[in-house]
């Protein structure tokens, strides 16, 4: 890495290069996508099981298309952005910023995709199985095909967004910016923040918010072990280092 900083209207043209590849993969992606949306919608319907689908407005099936490809855009192109948010990053870091950053990156994208899995399979069954069987004779159940695909969206994308917390904790652990023993007293404030950011990050409902509510404060509690074998490991790092410049 050169000592020599680089002039504030280069970052400004790195920046826009790295934001027009990001955008070119997301784009090209999305455009691919939109070639077997029918095939992505059907998959989407599966855990939904003999009910029909129906369309409000002219637009609605289109637009419910267009979502589903962009979110398949991002999820094929998801490499290709980290990729260019490494090269931003990564001429400003040191060494041990550097491991950090891309450690955190790699786990990013597992946890990322490990939540939008265990939302889909798990949560998303349990929460239509739920709210079904309030159904009756006289009320039956008819889902809009673009409230349907908004609302498995916004549940995937919440879940996945929501397992990021041990690996952002993480990466501030690693950088200095937190600590575990800061954290595990924070735990009451904690609680009524996860609380409200599920009711902010999940659809309308109770249920929804109460799913993402539960498996947040277990991946605090992750986090705040994380965090704290970080920071024991960085006192035993600095203890080392001070025991060799004594010696020296």
């Amino acid at each position: 890495m050169s000592d020599t900083p680089m002039p504030f209207l280069a970052h400004v043209a790195e920046l826009r290069k790295r934001l027009l590849l990001a955008f070119a993969a997301l784009a090209a992606a999305t455009i691919a996508s939109f070639s077997f949306t029918e095939t992505l919608a059907e998959y989407l319907m599966h855990p939904v099981t003999g009910l029909s689908f129906v369309y409000l407005s002219p637009p609605e099936l289109f637009l419910a298309y267009v979502r589903i490809a962009v979110l398949a855009g991002f999820v094929i192109s998801s490499p290709v952005i980290l990729f260019q948010v490494w090269l931003f990053v990564r001429p400003g870091l040191v060494r041990r910023e550097r491991r950090a950053i891309l450690t955190g990156l790699f786990f990013g994208a597992v946890f990322f995709a490990s939540g939008a899995a265990f939302s889909f399979f798990v949560i998303l069954p349990f929460t239509l199985r739920f709210f079904l069987q309030y159904a009756t004779e006289r009320i039956e159940a008819v889902f809009s095909f673009g409230e349907y695909v908004g609302f498995v969206t916004s549940l995937v994308l919440s879940f996945g967004a929501a397992f990021e917390l041990p690996v952002v904790t993480a990466i501030l652990a690693a950088l200095g910016v937190v600590k575990g023993s800061a954290l595990a007293k924070a735990r009451r404030y904690a609680v009524l923040l996860v609380f409200i950011l599920a009711a902010i990050l999940t659809p309308p409902d109770v249920v929804s918010q109460v799913l993402l509510a539960l498996p947040m404060l277990f991946l605090f509690e992750i986090s705040v072990i994380v965090a704290r074998r970080i920071e024991r490991k960085a006192d035993r790092r600095r203890a080392r280092e001070e025991a060799e410049d004594a010696e020296a």
